[in-house]
């Protein structure tokens, strides 16, 4: 991708419905701060599925990237002249960098954002694991997985539907995904790692069967935080990943791509999250 000149006044967004509780602005913007890009903004527009193409159609030579949160990330897919390998492997694009020539390029920093926030706290290999949940983030949990995991996954699902898309997927991304009902979600928790897809509280009934010495939990949300599974999970004394490290290892992947820039202020970014998240 075209690196543009950096003095140049420069515009982010992210999109999505709802919007409101977003924290990449946070993010981005005390990236830009360190990076000394006084003259770059970010901001959130509440974008739904009916109104994403008049919003992108509408954008000026101005705009360097937009990052998108649900339910865009497949949408958009339509709207790029370019969509990257790894956010093609799951249909899913979090990502668009508008290139000097005025191209849409698409990509997906949530599965490489994953893999960098677990290695940061010590997983590099697995020889199996575990996810809850289906959606969209359980697929880019799966396309992690492929990179990381050695043996079989296990996802535990509500409806016979969503376990034939979860066997798809590992199909697609080489992954020898079985699958298991919710209701005997509390197994999941032998497994070394365990990745928690959900929305709020729905693991919250599992807290009380976390078993002593469990593995590595990683638990995309990061409000409400912790959630009643982490805290159960880490006084057990297993290892906890959170949401946030998530959304910051993501969002520094966005921040390079739109800005050019690299690395990104992860310990920064991190640290305006962190204060966001303890003023709601």
């Amino acid at each position: 991708m075209t690196t543009r000149t950096v003095a140049e006044a420069r515009r982010a967004a992210v999109l999505g419905s709802p919007i409101a509780h977003s924290l990449s602005p946070v993010l981005h913007r005390a990236a830009y701060r360190e990076l000394g890009l006084g003259s770059w903004s970010y901001d959130r527009f509440e974008v739904d599925e009916a109104t994403l193409p008049s919003f992108v159609d509408g954008l000026g030579v101005s705009w360097a990237g937009l990052s998108l949160t649900m339910p865009l990330k497949r949408a958009v897919i339509p709207l790029l002249d370019e969509v990257t390998a790894t956010a093609a492997s799951v249909e899913a694009v979090n990502t668009v960098v508008f290139t000097s020539d005025g191209r849409r390029v698409g990509d997906n920093t949530d599965i490489p954002g994953m893999i960098a926030a677990m290695r940061e706290r010590g997983v590099e290999k697995v020889e199996s694991a575990a996810v809850l949940g289906a959606g969209a983030t359980a697929s880019s949990a799966l396309a992690a997985l492929s990179l990381i995991c050695t043996g079989p996954v296990t996802a535990y699902v509500r409806s016979a539907a969503r376990a034939q898309e979860m066997r798809g997927w590992g199909e697609r991304l080489g992954v020898d995904v079985h699958t298991a009902d919710w209701e005997d979600a509390a197994g999941a928790f032998d497994a070394p790692l365990v990745i928690a897809t959900t929305p709020a509280g729905t693991t919250d009934a599992l807290a009380a069967a976390v078993p002593g010495a469990p593995g590595t939990l990683f638990d995309v949300l990061y409000e409400p935080w912790p959630t009643p599974l982490a805290t159960a999970w880490r006084s057990r004394g297993g290892a906890v990943v959170g949401g946030l490290d998530l959304l910051v290892h993501q969002a520094v992947l966005q921040v390079e791509q739109m800005t050019g820039r690299t690395p990104a202020p992860l310990a920064a970014m991190r640290e305006a999250g962190e204060r966001a998240l303890a003023s709601r």
